[in-house]
């Protein structure tokens, strides 16, 4: 009789990092504020959570990032005037975002140690049972969403599920890249993976894109882990670790990623996403046209 894998209900966002790569916006806004359309980053990345069925998001924080916990709780001057103005779409539009009673909870990394130590750091809030992992800057234009995508495969074949997504040969050397085994369909079994590997080195060209399905074992590793690629500990050498004992599958994902953590990806991304708003859509596209 096969065992069902245990229910996914947590995930891990971590939300410490600096932005420096959109600074100056970022000198006192996080990152994971910054605006795409009329909504922050942030807001897409819980949206795609509770669409997966998570019940429990724990943001791993860092110093200067308090307006991320403000952003999820009660504006009360805010409402009072809205609701007196009779703007009630408006309204519950941001009372949608409110976190809901126990389902977010706040820890802080206290020093960039990198991915694979923000992880560890939510690991007694986690506690003995599977997780997902979703970095925050990395928004996923998809119907489903990407990690509802990888919970439907995740339901089916257990063990440690990771998104990937393919890309150009020359550029796998800026991304964690999986090595494949064999395929079905969109899945793949996996028999290694590595960091940033050296240009030409690269065993696929499937990256791993920021959303990942992991056991509990991977804190134990993550514990013992040393640095690896930029002077920091990976998530990706750990996972490594643990594939010699649990199997990985990689699923590549239908949907279009926009890496916000980059200005060209946050612009393209406002502008991806504007142009297929009903109430922007034709609008958006006669101020591009007009600026080309």
């Amino acid at each position: 009789m096969t065992t069902s894998p245990a229910r996914l209900r947590k995930a891990v966002l971590p939300v410490a990092g600096l932005g420096t790569r959109v600074l100056p916006g970022t000198k006192t806004t996080p990152k994971e504020l910054l605006n795409v359309v009329d909504r922050p980053i942030l807001s897409y990345i819980v949206e795609e959570a509770r669409e997966a069925g998570i019940e429990h998001i724990v943001f791993v924080t860092g110093r200067a990032k308090q307006a991320i916990e403000d952003y999820f709780d009660h504006q009360i001057e805010l409402e009072a005037q809205l609701a007196a103005k009779g703007k009630t779409e408006l309204l519950a539009a941001m009372n949608a975002e409110l976190a809901r009673a126990g389902e977010m909870s706040f820890t802080r990394q206290m020093q960039p140690k990198g991915l694979g130590h923000a992880v560890w750091c939510a690991r007694d809030i986690i506690g003995h049972e599977p997780f997902a992992v979703i970095l925050p800057d990395v928004i996923v234009d998809s119907q489903p969403g990407a990690l509802k995508q990888l919970a439907e495969v995740y339901a089916e074949v257990g063990g440690n599920v990771i998104g990937v997504e393919a890309v150009p040969e020359a550029e796998t050397h800026k991304y964690g890249i999986v090595d494949p085994a064999d395929r079905d369909g969109r899945r793949f079994a996996m028999k290694g993976m590595v960091e940033k590997p050296k240009p030409g080195t690269a065993p696929s060209n499937l990256s791993i894109s920021g959303r990942y399905i992991l056991q509990p074992e991977i804190f134990d590793l993550l514990e013992t882990q040393e640095r690896g690629a930029g002077g920091e500990i990976q998530l990706t050498d750990a996972m490594d670790r643990l594939m010699r004992s649990q199997p990985f599958t990689a699923y590549e994902y239908e949907g279009v990623t926009h890496d916000c953590g980059d200005k060209i990806g946050l612009l393209r991304a406002n502008v991806a996403l504007a142009l297929k708003r009903p109430d922007l859509g034709e609008a958006t596209r006669a101020a591009i046209t007009a600026l080309l």
